[in-house]
């Protein structure tokens, strides 16, 4: 009886150990689980911020890149003339595919985009097209819209041709409305990052009537996205600055889109190791693009 007794109080003994001791592990083990987790959450969110670098985005930049919108509400800014102009005249080099009608100046970076494009249109018969205007002075725009008045020129500062990035475009046989230069333009400068600056029922919103042969460069992926959405510069900044970011891709890239509003400088995160351009529009803000 005596052993069975000892037994007995053994196993109270032990059941009394457990239930006193059992918790204080648990809440060990609770407490070691959740600093663990914390240390993980601490890592990851670590590991997420040494994936992103920050930059400054300065108030200049409103006034610079691709992206510009320059209309009878906003003329060009004195930042925001392309830097690369040339003569093409004296530069043989960047003379490919077309002719020129007179002295024609343009960025040097517009050029090899648009000789691009002309090589392309080349191997399918389109092979005719002449430049006829390409960046222009304030200087000449002032002199032009003096000799020419308000229905055929715009002021200085609030052309286009002040910044660098359009030219107009012609064919050597015939009217762009008519001519295979024309319809591959409408149909194929997108993919080269060239838009139709002017395009047809489009009058109320550009305030310039149809011009076929006004292209402007504003870089893909957006030349891509205005041609499908059938949009102008106009609309399209609109559309960005409405929905803030969209997204798209262009052979294979992907690309998104974002809208910063900038009135002082301004620090934002961007991906590392990704493509970034960084376009003002010449309004209120500015927009970057990441590409993937």
């Amino acid at each position: 009886m005596k052993k069975w007794g000892f037994i007995f109080i053994l196993i109270m003994c032990l059941v009394i150990f457990i239930m006193k001791w059992g918790p204080f592990d648990q809440d060990k083990r609770d407490s070691s689980y959740h600093n663990e987790s914390i240390e993980k959450g601490s890592s990851n969110k670590e590991v997420e911020k040494s994936s992103f670098e920050q930059i400054t985005i300065t108030k200049i930049q409103v006034y610079r890149g691709n992206l510009l919108l320059v209309n009878s509400q906003y003329p060009v800014h004195k930042d925001s003339v392309k830097s690369d102009i040339v003569k093409l005249n004296n530069r043989k080099d960047l003379v490919n595919g077309f002719v020129l009608n007179g002295p024609i100046y343009l960025s040097e970076g517009i050029d090899q985009k648009f000789s691009e494009m002309v090589k392309d249109a080349e191997k399918v018969g389109v092979n005719h097209f002449i430049i006829n205007s390409g960046y222009r002075g304030f200087d000449e725009q002032e002199s032009l819209y003096k000799s020419m008045g308000s229905d055929y020129a715009l002021p200085a500062g609030y052309s286009e041709h002040n910044l660098g990035l359009s030219l107009d475009v012609g064919s050597t046989q015939q009217k762009m409305e008519q001519a295979p230069e024309g319809k591959w333009i409408q149909e194929n400068s997108w993919k080269y990052g060239f838009i139709l600056r002017y395009p047809p029922d489009k009058a109320d919103i550009t305030g310039i009537h149809y011009e076929p042969w006004h292209i402007r460069y504003v870089g893909l992926p957006h030349s891509k996205i205005m041609y499908e959405k059938n949009f102008t510069l106009e609309e399209y900044l609109a559309y960005i600055k409405k929905h803030k970011e969209i997204s798209t891709s262009v052979d294979g890239k992907e690309y998104t889109i974002s809208y910063y509003p900038v009135s002082k400088n301004i620090s934002i995160q961007i991906p590392k190791n990704h493509g970034v351009d960084i376009s003002g529009n010449n309004v209120d803000g500015v927009i970057v693009t990441i590409t993937k």
